[in-house]
């Protein structure tokens, strides 16, 4: 369970929104709600209310240089965005 949480996601847009109590995470491709749900609760101590998913398809990049044209992909991954109970709160530099 604890290989489902992969990363905050910290941007400014995100960072308004904690004002909604709401915080994103990169999630395992391959998980469902129902476990990113409990990882979350357990691993932050915090209540769920809320929970979206959104599944980004890897873009194709191409790079031009003396040796020749370059092509590649970037990975798909998965974000999920979670609604928190009011008066809990999330800290992701608490060790700063």
């Amino acid at each position: 369970m604890t290989g489902i949480l992969l990363r905050p996601i910290v941007t400014e847009k995100m960072t308004q929104l904690e004002s909604k109590h709401q915080y994103a995470f990169e999630v395992e491709k391959n998980a469902n709600k129902i476990e990113i749900q409990k990882a979350i609760e357990k691993q932050y101590n915090v209540t769920v209310l809320n929970l979206r998913t959104v599944n980004y398809k890897g873009k194709r990049k191409s790079q031009l240089t003396r040796r020749g044209r370059f092509t590649g992909k970037t990975s798909s991954w998965k974000k999920a965005v979670v609604t928190i109970k009011e008066g809990e709160k999330i800290e992701f530099f608490e060790n700063i």
